[in-house]
């Protein structure tokens, strides 16, 4: 059983940000998935890993996007990408130590702040990237 599915509801628009967060919802359900085998602890390292490599690529290709458009919210927008960065930076530190991490707050944590992040923040960047003739980048 999938943790969280991708849904159009989703989609912001934007091709290339679409794509990405589809791929962040793979990440995420790989976890859910380790754990319902019971695996959780084991893959959650690597996860936290993969999640911060491709959370950075995805956050360069629309902070490229934003300082190509002079997006006027951009300021705000990489504050909110940086927090969560930090924030995850954080679970790996944590998990590298030996410190227990519960796998399922970790999976809430995750797909709370990445509805949030589309829904509120990523639709409003969408539409300025249509209104600067770019929704369709694919980077």
């Amino acid at each position: 059983m999938t943790f969280f599915s991708w849904s159009d509801a989703y989609s912001v628009g934007a091709q290339f940000i679409d794509n990405d967060h589809r791929r962040l919802v793979e990440l995420i359900n790989e976890l859910h998935d380790a754990m319902a085998l019971g695996k959780g602890r084991d893959i959650l390292g690597k996860t936290l890993d993969d999640l911060i490599h491709y959370t950075k690529e995805h956050f360069k290709r629309e902070e490229d996007e934003m300082r190509r458009i002079d997006y006027h919210a951009a300021a705000e927008h990489v504050t909110q990408h940086e927090r969560l960065i930090h924030e995850v930076a954080d679970l790996q530190a944590k998990f590298h130590a030996g410190e227990s991490l519960v796998t399922g707050a970790v999976l809430k944590f995750l797909k709370d702040w990445l509805v949030n992040h589309m829904m509120r923040t990523d639709i409003k960047f969408a539409w300025a990237l249509r209104r600067a003739g770019a929704a369709s980048v694919a980077v």
